[in-house]
């Protein structure tokens, strides 16, 4: 696996954890863990909330990110700068790149 394609892969990686879906596989592997494990010990507990918060803030994070990105995209196509939508579908290095390129002058 290339460098590039595993960023690409974590990126989707952290895309997917703010899905609907990344929930309920963590109540199946809660209720897993509980009933096959050693019940809800004060560790299992600590372990699986740990966890539980971790979903619950990338979710708001990316629900954040994507609100301004919206935003920022209707104000890009009203001001007549279509072409920096697509900064959205680098990675986050390119990103890094393109803010250096800008913030020299070009």
């Amino acid at each position: 696996m290339s460098f590039a394609s595993a960023r690409g892969w974590l990126t989707t990686l952290g895309t997917a954890t703010a899905r609907p879906a990344a929930f309920a596989i963590f109540l199946l592997y809660g209720i897993a863990w509980i009933v096959f494990g050693n019940g809800l010990e004060w560790h299992s507990f600590a372990t699986l909330a740990t966890w539980g918060m971790t979903l619950l803030i990338q979710r708001a994070e990316h629900r954040d990110t994507q609100a301004i990105h919206a935003k920022l995209d209707e104000l890009l196509k009203a001001s007549g700068h279509p072409h920096l939508m697509e900064v959205d579908d680098k990675d986050a290095e390119e990103v890094e790149q393109q803010r250096e390129f800008v913030q020299r002058g070009h």
